[in-house]
């Protein structure tokens, strides 16, 4: 049997941050709490990856019947695209890591605005503002017909 596939959204495991009134934005308060949801999304997702592995290895039977075969092969075959669209999600993360060890986190790549602390903790990989990233969905509809 495939292990149940988990969704990699941002971790909800965090206090959501309240800034003062009148705080900078992105100050270092607020790049270490984007910081620490980071490292603990991406501990989350390798130690996925720990359990594919053990899983895949535990698991691997040479099945004489075929459709128990296609059915194992099927399942592995899904847990390994999800570990590779988690193995992206990875690099993203490690980049957003560099961008907050770079001073550059939580403004807009296409404009340059703030991003926002509450779209960052839902998504704290993202690049865009609302508007950049609305903007960008409905291009990408046109051109994708």
């Amino acid at each position: 049997m495939p292990v149940a596939e988990k969704k990699m959204d941002a971790p909800k495991k965090f206090t959501p941050y309240e800034p003062a009134p009148g705080e900078e934005y992105m100050n270092d308060k607020q790049l270490e709490h984007f910081r620490k949801i980071l490292l603990g999304w991406k501990q989350e997702l390798m130690e996925e990856v720990d359990r594919t592995v053990r899983h895949l290895q535990e698991e691997a039977n040479n099945y004489a019947d075929p459709a128990d075969r296609a059915t194992q092969e099927e399942g592995f075959n899904l847990e390994l695209r999800t570990r590779d669209r988690e193995r992206k999600l990875l690099k993203k993360i490690n980049e957003t890591l560099e961008k907050i060890d770079e001073d550059d986190y939580g403004f807009c790549d296409a404009c340059g605005v703030e991003i926002g602390i509450r779209r960052l903790e839902a998504r704290p990989t993202a690049t865009l503002c609302v508007d950049c990233k609305t903007l960008a969905e409905l291009k990408e509809k046109q051109l994708g017909g």
